[in-house]
């Protein structure tokens, strides 16, 4: 980008999560101003920033606070980016609330704005059609229902933040941290974007939501036979189990229990209990002081090697690594 200031609205709505509004409008407005002046530099405003709402009215955030827009978005002529924020309230009902106004959307999308969402705001986004065909990313809470009400959408949950062709999506909860950076990045580089994460005290090396997700949450797909190995699963992490005698158990064949068990949960019934082991084994490097050799064999493995593989995988980091970062001190 070649500017030297770059306009940012965010658009705000009835039940949308006031902290995705303000941290953004935060973070955005500081880039070239906080790092500058806590080093006694002049500073440089990269970014202005606005707050908009359908007409230009106060709207009521999930947490009870009014917030009052700078500009109605249907005065919004121009934006480098629109960003749109975690819905806080029901889901469906927001969506019923805004239709009106994804034409906004998809009209500064077509003027050249980056879209960004962040968290369930992105089912606006997939409301709008703007991730149809598109690369896209969302709570990992609401990935069933996600997938379920936009099929189009090629849904990566697993990632923090996706970018395709100009339009971005963030994860879970305060994953907007991570696509303002990136988008500062985008626009000022990477020196102003790392001295903004600096100064506001910003963790953004993550790049997957797998470390804070539950495998429990596969279950919204219907097959009660399913879940019925489902719930098995997860009374046998440390026990050593063959296909053949989960099939047997739940009266199917091996060849119908992957079949139904792969079209239910988007992976196979041994994926799905890796996942559970790996999950189990999260939680005791958070809550106990288990010598990471007797943590492997109580979760089913032997192999040293290859569990820390496969936590690393999951994870993104290793085990003495993910027991260092969320170890809970009591």
């Amino acid at each position: 980008m070649n500017k030297t200031s770059y306009t940012v609205t965010v658009l705000g709505f009835d039940q949308a999560l006031a902290s995705a509004i303000t941290g953004a409008l935060d973070v955005f407005a500081f880039a070239g101003v906080s790092w500058q002046r806590i080093h006694q530099l002049p500073t440089t405003p990269f970014f202005k920033v606005q707050l908009a709402a359908a007409h230009g009215l106060p709207f009521l955030c999930s947490n009870q606070v009014t917030l009052t827009p700078n500009i109605a978005i249907e005065d919004v002529s121009h934006t480098d980016i629109l960003l749109i924020p975690t819905i806080g309230g029901n889901i469906d009902d927001v969506l019923n609330d805004m239709h009106s106004q994804l034409i906004h959307i998809k009209r500064l999308q077509k003027m050249g704005a980056d879209i960004g969402a962040n968290c369930t705001g992105t089912f606006l986004l997939a409301e709008s059609g703007l991730l149809d065909n598109r690369v896209a990313t969302t709570h990992w809470g609401y990935a069933d229902k996600f997938s379920a009400m936009y099929p189009r959408v090629n849904l990566q949950p697993e990632k923090m933040v996706t970018e395709d062709d100009a339009v971005f999506c963030a994860g879970g909860g305060m994953a907007w941290i991570d696509l303002s950076i990136l988008l500062i990045e985008r626009y000022c580089g990477h020196q102003v974007a790392s001295d903004t994460a600096k100064s506001h005290v910003l963790d953004v090396s993550r790049t997957t939501q797998t470390i804070y997700a539950s495998s429990r949450q596969r279950r919204a797909h219907g097959d009660n036979d399913i879940v019925a190995v489902q719930s098995y699963l997860e009374t046998q992490l440390g026990t050593k189990l063959t296909l053949s005698d989960v099939a047997a158990k739940h009266n199917m064949t091996e060849r119908t229990l992957l079949r139904r068990f792969k079209h239910a949960c988007g992976m196979t019934p041994w994926q799905y209990l890796q996942s559970l082991r790996i999950e189990h084994a999260r939680k005791l490097l958070e809550t106990t002081h288990t010598p990471l050799e007797i943590l492997v064999n109580s979760v089913g493995y032997e192999d040293m090697s290859s569990f820390t593989r496969l936590f690393k995988k999951l994870t993104g980091m290793s085990p003495s690594q993910y027991r260092a970062k969320f170890k809970r001190v009591v």
